[in-house]
């Protein structure tokens, strides 16, 4: 196997799928080196997808019956479909479009030069024009946490987990922990919830932040702040987490949540002096090249914001310059972030604390599930939309959302936000008529609750 392309795309991830589709169809002949045995990377094969698989099974299941006691591993192959329907459909991609996939881990043998290996044994040489590097990341690990040990999980093993324990320490509350602590407490599960930090996901709004922690502290998840492991016990018992601050944290099962780190060993990066940090993460400029100008980066190993959905634009982008040499149409700034704890939480533009530290004359328009008519049908009442947007100019600032259906209904407020000039307008939302019932019309109400806030 000794081939010449016009575009190697090293993953098959989402930001790998984004690049290679936008290059073959601007004619180039684009391969794919996935290392896993099917396409799709670790968003649809552990990730994204069977989390949020997971997710929707278990709010179906327990919304249905409060009584039901539902078990892990039967949920588990409802997600399982959806996966198995995620990589038929992207496979149809790569072989309706023509784009070669190729097994094996890709390593760079010179800047136009790639070894693919698989079990140790090389298949042979691929030389290409141009490299997009989107190899995704995986659960970081610490060395001093046996991560062998059946009873430590991360979030790619807790997939394989084979029963529903009575209890789970769940350690890390950035995302994935507090979607996982969600999931689990509506299971029945005891969670022990272990944060680093003062408080949860400090990045969004104080006032969904302070929602999210309600309610998970409704529901029953023990909430630890500040609290950092000092060490980690496993036995065939179970878990002991020994905090810094002398506390024993007991569960019949760990799930390290800490972080990720970028999927770049043994690609041969050093030797092309393209420098990766110790998470795995690589420096690229604003149109994704990184220090060798045909070598693309894109997705979790260039950081922020470790988005599905940001990978894929990410990919095309990159695509984009690579064929025309510029790409006149820059992403757009801001970016929606989804969390999909039960209720979810999303959120898009800036904060109330971010508007008060920049001194924008800012006001707050909300409206509370409780009062909407289509909250009520689904008995989903809890959860809130705010709408944060200037006092003299009603240009919408920021808009964020916890509750049912909030990764969905953002994007109303993304479509008025990314209007230029005064079509970015809080009038947008008090002037359009809205279904009725739906929770749409949670922008209507906030508008008009905001707009009397002027007055």
């Amino acid at each position: 196997m000794n081939r010449h392309y016009d575009v190697i795309v090293i993953g098959s991830g989402p930001g790998g799928e984004g690049a290679s589709m936008k290059a073959v169809k601007s004619g180039l002949r684009v391969a794919v080196v996935e290392e896993q045995a099917e396409v799709g990377g670790n968003c649809t094969l552990r990730g994204t997808i069977p989390s949020k698989g997971l997710r929707q099974a278990v709010e179906l299941l327990v919304h249905g019956d409060r009584h039901a006691m539902p078990c892990f591993p039967s949920l588990l192959e409802s997600a399982k479909r959806v996966i198995a329907r995620q990589v038929e459909m992207r496979r149809g991609f790569y072989a309706r479009n023509n784009v070669d996939v190729i097994r094996g881990h890709a390593r760079f043998i010179d800047d136009k030069t790639l070894e693919v290996t698989t079990g140790g044994h090389s298949r042979g040489r691929l030389t290409a024009d141009f490299f997009v590097l989107a190899t995704g990341s995986r659960p970081y690990h610490p060395d001093d946490v046996d991560f062998s040990h059946p009873r430590i999980l991360d979030s790619d093993t807790l997939l394989q987990l084979s029963d529903t324990p009575k209890s789970l320490i769940i350690y890390g509350a950035g995302v994935i922990g507090c979607e996982y602590a969600s999931i689990f407490r509506e299971l029945g599960v005891k969670v022990n919830l272990v944060n680093g930090r003062a408080r949860l996901l400090d990045y969004l709004d104080d006032e969904i932040i302070d929602a999210l922690a309600y309610h998970l502290r409704e529901r029953g998840v023990v909430i630890r702040h500040n609290e950092c492991y000092g060490h980690i016990e496993a036995d065939d018992e179970g878990v002991r987490l020994y905090t810094e601050s002398n506390k024993l944290i007991r569960g019949d099962y760990l799930l390290w949540a800490q972080g990720r780190t970028g999927n770049v060993i043994d690609m041969g990066l050093a030797s092309l002096g393209i420098e990766v940090t110790s998470r795995g993460v690589m420096s690229v400029n604003d149109d994704y090249q990184t220090n060798c100008p045909h070598i693309y980066a894109v997705g979790d190993v260039v950081g922020y914001p470790n988005l599905a959905s940001a990978a894929y634009d990410q990919g095309r982008y990159a695509a984009t310059h690579l064929v025309t040499g510029l790409c006149e149409t820059r992403l757009v700034k801001d970016i929606p972030t989804g969390i999909y704890t039960i209720p979810e939480v999303s959120c898009i533009g800036a904060t109330e604390q971010e508007l008060t530290e920049r001194k924008v004359p800012y006001e707050v328009g909300r409206s509370m599930f409780r009062h909407l008519a289509r909250a009520q049908i689904l008995e989903q009442t809890s959860g809130m939309l705010k709408i944060l947007f200037h006092r003299d100019t009603l240009e919408v600032l920021g808009i964020h959302c916890f509750g049912v259906q909030a990764s969905e209904i953002i994007h109303i407020g993304q479509v008025v936000m990314s209007q230029p000039g005064d079509g970015n307008s809080l009038m947008y939302f008090i002037n359009t008529t809205f279904n009725y019932p739906t929770m749409a019309e949670a922008y209507r109400v906030a508008a008009l609750n905001g707009l009397n806030r002027l007055d």
